[in-house]
């Protein structure tokens, strides 16, 4: 079985040990950081399968070291912040991570997400193995200038290769495997999120703005990820033979 490496990042060390405690029940491997600097001086020395990061830290805040990380890495990326503000949850979620969990939380619900995340970054990872079926979820999808490779994982726009986060490349992998198939945010979260309870609009919104920013050609008039008003998103373009 491959090895599960977490990184957890906290200022609080009743919070790091009682993590520690639950992820080494599931056999993880744990490695501990107290703020911001400690977290990518580990992460630059190893090779993480996620990463559970604090976003009020002393030194460098949260935000910062996952937008250090998001720049060389998609590792699942799971904030855990004692604020319950909306600006707080966006720009966690547009520094590029995948989730966030308002303190005080359940561990139970922690480690719910953590293995949904692991779970789901699995999948992306493995489909380079999967064998036969010629399934066009386990394909190389086309779309005029842009390509989607569902078997390693990466997304060329215009024969440049783009740098996705984990969520993002869910989303625009669910998309462009159902053209013009409408899905609902909730739809969405279920989908990508693995999980039943959407907690608000914006984690959805905040995924797609910056998948938008990435993919399309203008940004504020978007063309293959489009608004379905009143219900939800639909990814448009006929997909191309290669």
């Amino acid at each position: 079985m491959e090895e599960v490496r977490v990184l957890v990042a906290d200022d609080e060390k009743e919070i790091r040990e009682l993590l520690r405690l639950y992820l080494e029940r599931e056999r993880y491997r744990v490695d501990l950081a107290a703020d911001g600097e400690e977290a990518l001086r580990r992460f630059g020395g190893q090779t993480y399968s996620l990463v559970l990061l604090d976003l009020m830290m002393p030194g460098l805040d949260g935000v910062e070291v996952c937008r250090r990380i998001r720049a060389v890495s998609n590792v699942p990326i799971l904030m855990l912040t004692a604020k319950d503000q909306e600006i707080d949850k966006v720009l966690g979620l547009s520094m590029g991570a995948d989730d966030y969990i308002t303190k005080p939380f359940s561990i139970h619900e922690v480690m719910a997400r953590v293995k949904a995340q692991l779970r789901r970054f699995r999948v992306l990872g493995s489909e380079a193995d999967a064998g036969g079926g010629g399934s066009r979820d386990h394909a190389v999808l086309r779309f005029r200038n842009l390509t989607v490779d569902t078997r390693t994982y990466t997304v060329t726009k215009d024969g440049q290769e783009v740098n996705l986060t984990a969520k993002e490349f869910q989303l625009l992998k669910l998309f462009a495997s159902h053209p013009h198939q409408v899905f609902t945010k909730t739809q969405l979260f279920r989908q990508v999120w693995d999980s039943e309870y959407l907690e608000d609009d914006n984690t959805v919104m905040v995924h797609i703005r910056k998948l938008r920013l990435k993919i399309e050609d203008d940004p504020s008039d978007p063309k293959r990820i489009q608004t379905v008003w009143g219900i939800g998103y639909k990814f448009a373009g006929e997909p191309h033979e290669a």
